[in-house]
Order: structure tokens, then sequence, then C-alpha cells
């Protein structure tokens, strides 16, 4: 009796460490998220080469699926799966947060940025912040940065030379379809016309259209330098997304996986603005060796003039006060 009472004790205790060590390994494996990433761009896209990036540097810590061409979510519903639960991560457009918070408004806006470097610098400082706290306090969503794909330019089939906003009047510049795209188009000084962009090859060559706006590789893949003689470096928007996580996921991080998926982020993003930078480049010198001019106007000429346009609008009217004077100062 004394024998299998000792024994029966050394099994139930045993027994015991053994559900304690089971029970440990699933709070380990608890550990470890899922973190589920939503966009509209292609696997082809730079975008989606810096975001594997993302999901290599995070592969210890997270189980990163990369959900890219809108397969888990369309276009503009983004926000709602964050906010709902249905999706950690996504690649957000600033308009889709400018339709709920109209101060965003702003950071749509003409000739805001210099470049690249600049709004990774506003993001980063004082003004990011503020509008960055807007989107967690009234959507529930964390911000994590902007990330970049291109610079928008004129691009014109007339050989008039172009060097401020006075030289764009009666230019027939097809701008997209919708309101504010429209205003943008009277902001650079042109007479926008809305053109859909499967019909804008044959409007340039008919001349229905004097020119058009996009980021030079987009120009090229589109093959609208066959039906213009010229690209004015206007540099009028530089266009970004925003890199968001779920407020309710980013809130059940660690410090340390709060930093991981920073730093992450930080290196997606970097790589995306290199990469961006480098394919501009590349097109400059294409467009240069098919033979049409490719120069910079003054820039602050159409910055100026855009603002003026921009503050003097309906669309201003939800601005912070002072808010394009600060973005400026930022250097």
């Amino acid at each position: 009796m004394h024998m299998r009472t000792r024994f029966g004790r050394r099994f139930w205790l045993g027994g015991m460490a053994a559900l304690a060590a089971g029970g440990a390994m699933p709070a380990l494996a608890q550990q470890r998220r899922r973190l589920r990433f939503a966009a509209v761009f292609s696997d082809q896209d730079i975008r989606a080469e810096a975001m594997r990036g993302f999901a290599s540097d995070l592969a210890s810590q997270f189980d990163v699926e990369l959900h890219l061409n809108a397969t888990l979510f369309r276009q503009g519903t983004e926000i709602v799966a964050l906010q709902r639960g249905n999706l950690e991560m996504a690649n957000i457009a600033a308009q889709d947060v400018s339709r709920q918070i109209p101060a965003w408004s702003v950071m749509t806006s003409a000739y805001l940025f210099r470049d690249a470097a600049h709004m990774r610098q506003v993001f980063s400082g004082e003004v990011g912040q503020e509008f960055n706290r807007l989107a967690r306090d009234q959507l529930n969503i964390h911000i994590l940065g902007p990330l970049y794909f291109g610079t928008r330019h004129v691009n014109l089939k007339p050989r008039k030379r172009i060097a401020t906003p006075a030289d764009m009047a009666g230019m027939k510049l097809r701008m997209p379809p919708g309101e504010a795209w429209q205003f943008l188009g009277e902001a650079l000084g042109a007479n926008p016309t809305p053109v859909a962009f499967a019909e804008l090859y044959t409007a340039l060559q008919t001349g229905a259209v004097d020119g058009q706006d996009n980021p030079l590789p987009t120009s090229r893949t589109m093959r609208f330098h066959e039906v213009t003689t010229q690209f004015v470096l206007t540099s009028h928007l530089v266009a970004f997304d925003l890199l968001a996580v779920s407020a309710r996921f980013w809130d059940g991080l660690s410090d340390a996986q709060r930093g991981a998926v920073t730093a992450a982020a930080e290196r997606a993003i970097d790589l995306s603005v290199r990469r961006h930078a480098e394919q501009e480049q590349e097109m400059i010198a294409f467009f240069r060796a098919q033979g049409l001019e490719v120069y910079e106007p003054d820039v602050a000429a159409f910055r100026s003039e855009a603002q003026r346009r921009y503050l003097a609008s309906s669309l201003a009217q939800s601005w912070p006060t002072g808010i394009l004077d600060r973005i400026n100062a930022v250097r």
C-alpha cells in the first residue's frame, strides 16, 4: 500500500507538471501574432517588394500574410475592416481618411510636400503626430507612416515652354474625374478636362486634350510619350498612401513587438522611397532619349499659386489654422 501510494503521488505530481507544461505551450504560442496586411497594389508593385521585406523582418515574431491586388478587401473598405477587427494592417489612401476627418483633406492637396523626404519629415514631426492622433481618436487606427509611390508631373503635347502657372492658361489638361482633381487642374493654371484613364492615349493623340499628369513611370507604361512632346517637372503632387494598423491590434502588442513593427515599417518605407526615386530618374533619361524635352519650371511659382487658390477655396475651410505655413516651414 505504501509503495502504491508513493507511486500514485509521483504519478499525480508528474501529471500536474505535464498539465502545467501543456498550459504554458499555448501561452508561448499566443505571443506569436497573426498580422494580415491588405492593399490594392499588385504583387509586381515596388510597394509589394517593400512589404515582402516587412514580412521577412517580422517573421520571427509574427505570422504576416500579404493580401495584395485587393484580394481581401476592395479599395476604400480597409478602414472599416481595421475598425471591426477583421484586419490587422492595411495600405490606406489619405483621401479615404479625409472623407471621415475633413481636416485630413489638406494632406491630399497640391504642393503640400516638396518631395518624399519633406513628406516624411512632416509625418515624423509635430504636424504628423497631430494628424495621426486625429486618426487614432476618431477612426481607431494607428498610422505607422506614409508609403511613397511617385510624384505627379505635367506631360504636354504642345511644344510651348512652361515656366509659371500663367503659361498653362488655355491648356486642356486631362485630370481624373471628380471635384478635387478638377480643382487641382485649375490650381495649376490649366483648363481641367475630365477624361477616363483608358481613353487618355487617344485623347492626347487626337488633340482632345493638350496634356495629362501622372508619375513618370505611369506615363511610360501607358506610352503617353508617344503622343506628347515634353514633360514639365511640376512635382505638384507627392503621392503616398498610409501604412496603418488597427488600434485594437496595436494596443494588444508588447512594447518590443511595437518597436519591431515600427522598425520594419520604416525599412519598407525607406525601400519604397529609394526604388521609386531610382525609377523616376530612369524615366527622365528614357524620355530624353526618346527626343522629348524634360525640364523643371519655376516650381516655387506653381506652389505659391496653387496654395493661394486652395486657401481661397471651400476645400480649406476644415483645415487647421496656419497648417500650410507650418508644413512649409519644415526643413
